[in-house]
């Protein structure tokens, strides 16, 4: 396993300042079922959004150990705010496969431009005369209140053929429908964006088999060249670990001034953070090999089972935090049912299910 740096980023050091914004605005998040704007203000300021864009755009086309340890210091403090935070940085890293004219259209405010997702081929997209016409609804789009471009992605159909893309499109060309109440992650606001019928310029497209290939070019820096699933799993993932340090930080604090912990509550401690390091470690030797670059086919495969059962342990971590807590951890204002919540909630994303990962891992070892 690579070794752990030594010293925190600019990214992690910044993302401690935003774990306590975050915190602070917890329960308000969650009332509102979105961020408040100080929060996504810090998670700009932090560098999440200009972390993996291009540096010819301005950004750092940074790294994922980085992003990781950033995302789940952010996640102690608020779970919606570190999934935020993880979007904030990957969508950029997913633009960067645009065209040049097209990287430029979207950057040309700088490298903090807030960029969304809808990443299912929900939409249909037809070729015309300069470009796509594109229209579709998406649901599920974290943070869309605060976006500036969103990544839309559909099936385009056209000369007897079909492929999957990718457009980036403007804020005034979409709607939102107010659709997101879910029982976990209420802060993320990841209501349903609307596209009617809007033409997109050609050089605002990519395909999305480039995205998955990681073939964003020979120029391109290293994350830009990584497979999609040897990394995607690390965006979910990591908002999942920040959950379980958020639960830890919790059941301490409720069981604090009740003289010494008895040798059952000791264990579950104990086992509840052992399972919180294995999970970070996981998720760390994934980045790193990430960072490394040119990975073969069983360093993929090997990520997403890693991303997959981190989340799964993280998962095991609060539960385990949780029940040991008793009633006092199920109040209403409790952050340690939050965790509770959003950690069962973030972990159920598809791409963290961990037996197609494990079986696809399983079948190449066997190879």
């Amino acid at each position: 396993m690579p070794d752990r740096p030594t010293e925190p980023s600019a990214l992690t050091t910044a993302a401690a300042d935003t774990a306590k914004i975050a915190a602070e605005y917890a329960a308000e998040s969650e009332r509102r079922r979105t961020l408040p704007a100080q929060v996504v203000e810090s998670l700009l300021a932090a560098g999440f959004a200009r972390h993996f864009a291009p540096v010819a755009h301005g950004g750092g086309s940074g790294g994922f150990t980085d992003v990781v340890a950033a995302v789940a210091t952010v996640g102690a403090g608020c779970t919606s705010a570190a999934w935020a935070a993880s979007l904030t940085a990957h969508l950029p890293r997913m633009a960067a496969y645009l065209p040049e004219q097209g990287r430029s259209d979207l950057w040309r405010n700088g490298p903090d431009t807030l960029v969304v997702g809808a990443l299912m081929p929900l939409g249909r997209a037809e070729p015309v005369p300069g470009g796509w016409r594109v229209g579709g609804r998406w649901p599920y789009v974290s943070l869309i209140e605060f976006s500036e471009w969103a990544l839309v992605c559909a099936v385009a159909s056209g000369g007897g053929t079909t492929e999957t893309r990718f457009f980036a499109v403007e804020r005034d060309a979409y709607d939102i429908e107010d659709t997101w109440d879910s029982v976990g992650m209420r802060g993320t606001g990841s209501s349903t964006l609307v596209l009617k019928d809007t033409l997109v310029p050609a050089h605002r497209s990519f395909r999305r088999d480039a995205l998955i290939a990681g073939t964003a070019g020979d120029g391109a820096a290293p994350c830009h060249r990584v497979p999609l699933r040897a990394v995607n799993g690390l965006c979910f993932a990591a908002p999942v670990l920040g959950a379980a340090r958020g639960a830890a930080d919790s059941w301490l604090t409720l069981a604090s001034g009740r003289g010494p912990l008895s040798d059952t509550a000791a264990a579950d401690l104990a086992r509840a953070t052992g399972e919180t390091d294995a999970a970070e470690l996981l998720l760390h030797r994934a980045a790193a090999t990430a960072d490394r670059g040119g990975l073969d086919a069983l360093e993929v495969g090997r990520a997403a089972r890693d991303c997959a059962l981190a989340a799964d342990l993280s998962v095991t971590a609060v539960e385990r935090l949780f029940r040991g807590a008793g009633t006092r951890g199920q109040q209403h204002t409790s952050p340690l049912q939050r965790a509770w919540r959003d950690a069962h909630s973030a972990a159920s994303h598809v791409v963290l299910q961990f037996q197609p990962a494990a079986v696809e891992y399983a079948r190449l070892l066997a190879d």
